[in-house]
């Protein structure tokens, strides 16, 4: 089973990449989003376990889907 821990890095890195990818700031997808930048900050780190409302927000904000922000990519590979 895949701790809380590991959950919170995988859903954090991937906060991370597609932002990266799309060229957006923390402050930009925090204010697309309707959340604070630190918040942003701290989900990236895993600092933050995350609500499924907010999961939806950054997931809108990034236009893609909840569960691309939940997927291993280092499984994947």
């Amino acid at each position: 089973m895949i701790s809380k821990h590991d959950i919170l890095n995988i859903f954090g890195e991937n906060v991370r990449n597609y932002r990266k990818k799309q060229n957006i700031s923390q402050e930009e997808l925090a204010e697309m989003a309707g959340l604070h930048r630190t918040y942003i900050g701290m989900i990236e780190r895993a600092e933050k376990n995350i609500t499924l409302i907010n999961i939806e927000k950054i997931a809108v904000a990034l236009k893609i889907s909840i569960k691309d922000l939940l997927v291993d990519i280092q499984k994947q590979k």
